[in-house]
């Protein structure tokens, strides 16, 4: 009868002992993936805040007038 309490109470230490370990793994995994990532460098060729960068406008009333402008020619 003995021997049954020494194996009942090591199975439930190690239960408890394997979930604390456990809890211990999950919460340092939540905090390693919840941390900030650092900041992405920019293009070196990116424009700077305030500067003019040239662009095409494609929008529709734009097309259409070059369209018109190459048929009257």
């Amino acid at each position: 009868m003995q021997t049954l309490y020494i194996v009942i109470y090591l199975v439930c230490f190690c239960l408890i002992g394997g979930c604390a370990f456990a809890m211990m793994y999950a919460n340092i995994q939540s905090i390693w993936n919840t941390r900030p990532s650092p900041p992405k460098p920019k293009h070196p060729e990116a424009p700077a805040a305030g500067e003019e960068v040239l662009y095409v406008d494609f929008t529709r009333e734009k097309l259409e007038q070059l369209y018109q402008t190459n048929n009257d020619k």
